[in-house]
């Protein structure tokens, strides 16, 4: 039969659909900075203004290379927007004004940049986007290593992780054009200052920029264009339904079997596959035959498919009448250029029956170079149970027996009307029914059961089976092959038949099962759906688990809630989790398990862990379900996916509200505080003179209280917007302690203060008004909580190069295990009636500072039970020198 012509793919039109009215998106790859990206960005842009094509520069980075700036001018630039951002301007490229300036082509440098905040999108390549959309050509630029694919691994030899990637959907919808100069030259250019400054280079060419380096930059450059390409090339020649494998770059299929040698295929494959750099698929074709399999067939088949998957194949089963047909028919599709197969040893009686797979493959597809590699053949098969239906039932034969005697009946009442030609018709009936209901075999027993009973009644000499008339030997022989060729239609347009039910059956399964869960907004009901489902569908016992705050994976849903699985079992279900691969029976790892734990993944996050097992203790899952147990799993990963990010939107927004609530909260009372206090404070200032001194020392004491609450408020709304500033400088803390004690007196009054700050403690580093305000905020806590009349202690200690400062009070101390909880924000700790004097606000704006400035603070009470002891750390860092003859007791 001749093969079908190539049709254009829906798919690829759809896509090519898509894409008219849309702008046309190039790529300028670069293996590293300084390859001359913006450069030939520059150059094609400006040729195409000399064309009389509009284009306009969005953004460009020059960073001072006089032949990059050299190339702008000239050229019409759109005007950045400038940007507020904690005190500083930045300038970013204005979107708003490109699209309304509407060129033909824009100019956009550094697609992988993060925006300022504020701006429309966060990243720049969403605002090539929103171009594109609005059908304007881009021209932008991008390195390698910021490939969000590939930033793992340049940064495992790099020892350097960018933190602003691209998705790799945007470089596969774009042209792309590598820009690439041998890593000697390159490095010449960074030495002459053309890439970094002096001092900059220097210190490159010892990390990033080594060859070593930059040759490996270089070739992941050239492979991820290379595929680029192949890829859009592919999609073109799919649109256009054009024949050809079209080997842009190697495609490798294995073709896998229920054989013992099948893994040693695949290992085989990924070899190939390996030394090509090419991707590869592991194939089996479900043939008819497939349905007679043994079990433990059908286990070897799923095993092999589970081996390529952790080897870094993709699977595929295709189902098709015979081997060589679904291998033909895939190669295709896939455009395949290389085909590992196994040939079996099988006798010479069986291929002149059966014929060669191996060769009628190398015969049929001559554009595909075929590896070969010997298999283990069937003569050490273990024998498994097999399906009757292979040489057909004794029903089939009984009805077929049957059909054979009712059309002789019934030829023998119509002899005397019929000629002998019509009554061998007749015996076409029987045939046909035989094949289509019970398959070939039945079929070809009923073509000569017909031929003997034609023979026997109606041929004379009747009732023998000789044949007298030579005219009536080509009529039994007619018959016969005609009985023949029938059946193998028959049973041929009967396999094909049940292919496609088959395949009908699988795709209105999964539409059903989305179609189901893609209306379910709970976690605890998605998760029990999928676990019916697969039940139902596949006939398994199904567990989902997934990991909550803690270590060990949490049972989200079972088909039956009693399950409780075993160490063995939770150790297959943590390592599919942890590492993203199957685990358990049938698979190579922990097989001992009696659950086969397939990882559900969104991306490279693993969402949770189906577990499937057999209540017969077999392989939980055949060969020809692998597909749809894949199918299942990715579509239950994308709605666990869509929960997940619907669960955080919720607490997104809820953070959001409660922060403008805090914000506008924080706002309100310090402004609203404020200007009342002021007045306050000008009044008690002119009436010192005029009223009694202690009521003015009350309104003045009163109004410098509050005038602390206020500015713990603001203190710390600056520090939830992340706007504190430092001034960092050298600091001698005795002059430190001794100013904050002072402008606390206030504060301290009914206490002692003692300053034990040796002279002699070293310098350290840090902002000296964040300090002040710490001191200040420790020495007011203790003056609230000390008992009134005892000591307060400021103490300094430098031990070990560490510097700690301390403030120690004698009072009711800190609830034990609770010490970290007072420097949470709002918190105060019960166990004093002092403890409602306070906002919760100081101790929370100590360990802000402090962290702000490489501190570290601590609370504890003190050894000697008489009360609570703060403590700023000043690690080493910050210690500017030793004091001399430094005591270490």
């Amino acid at each position: 039969m001749a093969a079908a012509p190539p049709r254009p793919d829906p798919d690829a039109l759809l896509r090519a659909a898509v894409q008219e009215g849309r702008g046309r998106l190039k790529i300028f790859l670069g293996a590293a900075p300084g390859v001359g990206k913006t450069y030939e960005m520059l150059s094609e842009g400006a040729a195409r203004r000399r064309d009389g094509v509009d284009v306009v520069i969005g953004v460009v980075e020059t960073h001072g290379r006089a032949e990059t700036e050299a190339l702008t001018r000239g050229q019409e630039i759109v005007a950045r927007r400038a940007v507020s951002y904690e005190g500083r301007t930045l300038h970013e490229m204005d979107l708003d004004a490109i699209l309304a300036r509407a060129p033909r082509l824009v100019l956009v440098d550094e697609l992988a940049h993060t925006n300022a905040p504020g701006s429309r999108h966060p990243k720049r390549y969403q605002d090539v986007e929103e171009l594109l959309a609005a059908g304007i050509d881009v021209y932008s630029t991008v390195n390698i290593q910021h490939v969000e694919s590939l930033n793992d691994v340049v940064a495992s030899f790099t020892r350097v992780r960018v933190r602003e990637t691209v998705p790799d959907s945007v470089l596969e919808q774009a042209e792309i054009e590598v820009v690439d100069i041998p890593p000697d030259e390159l490095i010449e250019r960074l030495k002459a200052g053309k890439v970094y400054l002096p001092h900059e280079a220097t210190r490159a060419l010892g990390h990033f920029f080594s060859k070593s380096n930059l040759s490996a930059l270089r070739e992941l450059a050239l492979r991820r264009a290379a595929q680029a390409v192949d890829a859009r090339m592919l999609d073109d020649v799919r649109a256009l339904g054009l024949g050809g494998t079209w080997a842009g770059s190697d495609r490798i299929v294995v073709a896998i079997n229920e054989l013992p040698g099948a893994d040693g295929l695949v290992r085989a494959a990924k070899r190939v596959a390996d030394s090509l750099r090419a991707p590869w698929t592991a194939l089996f074709v479900e043939t008819p035959r497939a349905a007679q399999l043994s079990d433990a067939q059908h286990a070897r088949v799923a095993a092999t498919m589970t081996l390529a998957t952790q080897l870094g194949a993709a699977v595929a089963t295709v189902p098709a009448t015979n081997v060589v047909a679904g291998i033909q028919s895939f190669l295709a599709d896939a455009r395949a250029t290389q085909l590992v197969l196994g040939k079996s040893r099988r006798s010479r009686w069986f291929e002149l029956r059966h014929g060669s797979v191996v060769d009628r493959v190398i015969r049929d597809t001559p554009d595909v170079t075929v590896h070969v590699l010997p298999v283990s053949g069937g003569a050490s098969e273990p024998r498994g149970r097999r399906k009757p239906a292979r040489w057909g039932t004794p029903l089939g034969y009984g009805v077929t027996t049957a059909l054979v005697a009712a059309v002789t009946l019934v030829a023998s009442a119509l002899f005397h009307v019929l000629d002998l030609g019509n009554v061998a018709l007749l015996y076409l009936l029987p045939v046909m029914a035989a094949a289509s209901l019970f398959g070939l075999r039945t079929g070809l027993y009923a073509g000569i059961a017909s031929s003997l009973a034609y023979n026997f009644v109606f041929l004379p000499p009747v009732g023998t089976l000789t044949i007298s008339n030579p005219e009536n030997v080509v009529s039994v022989v007619v018959l016969l092959g005609i009985a023949v060729a029938t059946s193998q239609l028959t049973a041929r347009v009967r396999a094909q038949a049940d292919l496609a039910a088959a395949s009908a059956r699988t795709n209105a399964t999964l539409a059903g099962f989305l179609r189901q869960i893609a209306a379910v907004s709970d976690l605890d009901a998605a998760a029990r759906m999928i676990c019916d489902d697969v039940r139902r569908l596949l006939g398994v016992q199904v567990v989902l688990l997934g990991r909550g705050h803690g270590a060990q994976l949490d049972l989200l849903a079972a088909t039956d809630p009693a399950y409780a699985l075993n160490t063995m079992d939770n150790a297959a279900a943590n390592w599919a989790f942890d590492t993203g691969n199957a685990a358990g029976k049938g698979s190579n790892t922990l097989a001992a398990s009696e659950w086969l734990f397939q990882p559900l993944k969104a991306g490279e996050r693993v969402l949770g862990v189906l577990g499937v097992a057999s209540e017969s203790g077999r392989n939980p899952v055949r060969a020809d379900q692998l597909p749809l147990l894949s199918s299942l799993i990715d579509q239950s990963a994308l709605v666990l996916e869509r929960l997940r990010l619907q669960a955080e939107m919720r607490d997104v927004d809820v953070v959001r509200t409660r922060d403008r609530l805090r914000a506008a909260l924080l706002s309100s009372v310090s402004h609203d505080l404020r200007t009342p206090l002021t007045a306050v404070i000008a009044a008690a200032a002119q009436l010192h003179h005029e009223v009694s001194p202690e009521l003015i020392a009350t309104i003045e004491g009163e109004a410098a209280r509050l005038n602390r609450f206020v500015a713990n408020l603001l203190d710390m709304a600056r520090v939830e917007a992340g706007a504190i500033k430092l001034n960092v400088e050298a600091i001698d803390l005795s002059d430190a302690v001794t100013g904050a004690a002072h402008d606390a007196r206030r504060a301290l009054e009914g206490h002692d203060v003692r300053l034990d700050v040796p002279p002699d403690l070293p310098l350290i580093r840090a902002d000296p008004q964040l300090l002040h305000h710490c001191l200040l905020n420790l020495l007011d806590n203790a003056g609230r909580y000390g008992d009134p009349g005892t000591a307060i202690v400021i103490e300094g200690r430098n031990r070990f190069g560490e510097v700690r400062l301390a403030v120690l009070d004698h009072g009711p101390g800190l609830p034990p295990g609770r010490e970290s909880e007072v420097f949470e924000t709002f918190t105060r700790l019960e166990g004093s009636d002092r403890a409602a004097g306070g906002t919760g606000l100081g101790l929370a704006i100590v360990k802000a500072f402090a962290e702000a400035m490489g501190m570290m603070v601590e609370a504890r009470n003190r050894p000697d039970g008489a009360g609570a002891a703060f403590a700023l750390i000043f690690p080493s860092a910050l210690v500017l020198r030793d004091p001399p003859n430094e005591s270490l007791s």
